[in-house]
């Protein structure tokens, strides 16, 4: 095996394992961020509102209006005496230009004192980015101890990444190493869902947030953070999958996120697709790509390489280690000049000019399309016993056949032709190919599947005898058309190539296909049940009867002649209920025979049943203390 060909083999082998690799499935699009913005531009009533709005817009690089509104508006709402508010008018004030907040001894007071291992870690956060907004002095060791020992008591989600927003306010000579643990530990914290979704089980909010906060952390102290690629990217699909948001908070929360991915040290996923469909062809050879970061600004340092380029159907490289050429934000690439045959083509492309960028090795699928011609269309009509001559006769497409070809049951009608690309003249396989048979007076269509043979030239014979019964025996004349669709074809074909006289043997009547109607009266259906057995003679069944009942009939008869004897007989309740209750159970025996089912008959039988064992224990247990008392 030589050189070139084990080159091309490692370069396919790379393709293949680089098409493992995952990439960033959701994103910001344009649209996207218009909606965000839009979402976020609502008026807002309380300075929560203002501070979600102002500063995610800001977030986006959209426009704030009217800053001196704005600015009115945050010191009318503003209480001086409240960390919330503070903290939301100082940090809005800032994404404003000419707006200074007023600041007393009073209110530093207020914020130093909430800096307390004592206050909640959101008032803790609140209030040193309001003491940093508002260019006011603090301790930062006191505000790391405050930090930790409030991690240690409020060991959640929300909580640590507001400590890590608010370690990102500290100067950088802060011993912040503890805090900045926290992230890896966060990180561990998060739901895999499918390998493609990496989120908490708070909700998007949540996951944004700690996102942005990580990053912010990870470029005030120049440390990368310890996400792996992997999980940057499922935080990415996690976190813009959604499309529509509940609050303002949380659009706030995806915006900063957006932000903070596009913008940070160490992690910047990258976006990779066409500008259109993925096609190219010999009227269109450029394929163009756009590069983009998470919110679809596009990458200015990037540079794009095809790596491979291999037909998925044979495996074989086409294209390598060719460059794409930037061209106002698009990078392009003749992919037509390696002529290429139409059909899907795998590209691995990698994105390079930049350390931070992750999610930069994308597989994309391309189709190469082109367009049909029909040539050598030759039709014939063939005699069974080749007593007469074959008379071939060539049609030109897309024109139509001059004259119409008769065949019978004594003959065979024939057609061949070739398909071919018209810029290249190689010839085609188009997945769908057929024939098709229309009569022109009832309108019936019979299609047959025309194959090609190794040689790539589709033949179709038509035996009359054979295939009468799929045209219902009906001769006439029928308009023949081929028709040829493939997904690479720019020019499917539908052409009327002749007309064909088709006389069938026992022809019957033509019938107009009428269609069908779904909503009629079905046929009505007689069911025939099964006759009844013949009853026997009534001799037979009173004879039976009679011999059933002849056993009471002497009973009664020898308590007559002999007597019955009834001494030992008492008139206690247990004594009356018992053969009150045994009558009752031959009685209900009767009823169920004539009138009840199993279950009605199991019901009665359970309360019957229960009072007369219970009266028939205790009646025998009497008679049991009567004989001891005898003896």
């Amino acid at each position: 095996m030589d050189r070139s060909r084990l080159f091309g083999l490692f370069l396919l082998s790379l393709a293949l394992a680089g098409a493992q690799a995952l990439t960033p499935a959701h994103y910001l699009s344009l649209s996207d961020v218009a909606r965000l913005q839009n979402f976020l531009s609502k008026q807002f009533t309380d300075l929560d509102s203002a501070y979600y709005s102002v500063v995610g817009l800001t977030k986006l690089g959209a426009t704030v209006p009217d800053h001196e509104g704005v600015c009115q508006f945050l010191k009318s709402q503003l209480d001086p005496s409240n960390v919330d508010s503070l903290f939301f008018a100082a940090e809005t004030s800032q994404a404003i230009s000419g707006c200074e907040i007023p600041v007393s001894n009073e209110t530093r007071d207020l914020l130093l004192a909430a800096v307390s291992e004592d206050s909640t870690m959101t008032q803790i956060h609140r209030a040193v980015s309001a003491l940093s907004s508002l260019g006011l002095p603090l301790a930062s060791q006191e505000v790391v101890g405050a930090l930790t020992g409030r991690i240690n008591k409020e060991d959640n989600v929300m909580a640590i990444t507001s400590a890590l927003q608010t370690a990102a306010r500290l100067p950088q000579q802060a011993e912040l190493g503890g805090i900045l643990e926290e992230i890896e530990d966060l990180t561990a914290r998060l739901d895999d869902l499918g390998g493609i979704y990496l989120q908490f089980e708070e909700g998007l909010e949540a996951t944004a947030l700690f996102v942005t906060a990580a990053y912010s952390l990870s470029d005030h102290v120049d440390m990368e953070p310890p996400l792996k690629e992997d999980q940057v990217i499922q935080l990415v699909n996690s976190i813009f999958s959604k499309k529509s948001w509940d609050s303002l908070a949380e659009a706030f929360s995806v915006a900063s996120a957006a932000a903070a991915l596009s913008n940070n040290r160490f992690h910047v996923p990258v976006i990779v697709g066409a500008t259109g469909p993925a096609t190219v062809s010999h009227s269109q050879p450029t394929l163009q790509l756009l590069v983009t970061d998470v919110m679809s600004q596009p990458l200015a340092l990037a540079n794009v390489l095809l790596e491979s380029a291999y037909a998925v159907a044979s495996k074989s490289i086409i294209l390598s280690q060719a460059p794409f050429t930037l061209n106002d934000g698009v990078f392009e690439l003749n992919f037509m000049s390696s002529k290429p045959a139409s059909g899907y083509y795998q590209f691995a492309v990698a994105v390079t000019g930049d350390t931070r960028l992750v999610g930069n090795h994308v597989e994309l699928k391309v189709k190469v399309s082109t367009e049909v011609s029909v040539t050598n269309m030759d039709l014939s009509v063939v005699d069974k016993d080749q007593s007469i001559g074959t008379k071939t006769t060539r049609v030109e497409y897309p024109s139509k056949g001059k004259s119409s070809f008769t065949a019978d049951s004594h003959q065979n009608f024939a057609m061949a032709f070739q398909l071919v690309d018209v810029n290249t003249g190689v010839e085609l396989s188009p997945h769908q190919t057929f024939v098709k048979l229309h009569n022109q007076k009832t309108g019936q269509e019979v299609v047959f599947v025309a194959e090609p043979d190794s040689k790539k030239l589709y033949k179709f014979e038509l035996d009359t005898a054979e295939r009468k019964s799929e045209f219902n025996s009906i001769s006439g004349t029928y308009s023949l058309h081929l028709i040829v669709g493939d997904a690479t074809l720019e020019n499917p074909i539908l052409w009327n190539v002749a007309d064909v006289v088709l006389k069938f043997v026992d022809e019957e009547a033509p019938v107009a296909i009428q269609p069908k109607t779904l909503y009629v009266p079905k046929p009505e259906i007689q069911h025939l049940f099964r006759e009844p057995e013949k009853k026997p003679p009534t001799v037979v069944s009173n004879t039976f009867t009679a011999l059933i009942l002849s056993p009471l009939l002497l009973l009664l008869i020898l308590w007559l002649k002999l007597g019955a004897n009834v001494s030992n007989f008492t008139f206690t309740p247990s004594t009356v209920l018992f053969h009150v209750g045994h009558a009752a159970l031959l009685g209900l025996m009767y009823v169920y025979w004539t009138r009840l089912n199993m279950f009605q008959t199991l019901k009665y039988l359970a309360i019957i049943g229960s009072v007369t064992f219970l009266a028939g224990n205790r009646m025998l247990a009497q008679k049991a203390v009567k004989r001891i008392e005898k003896k």
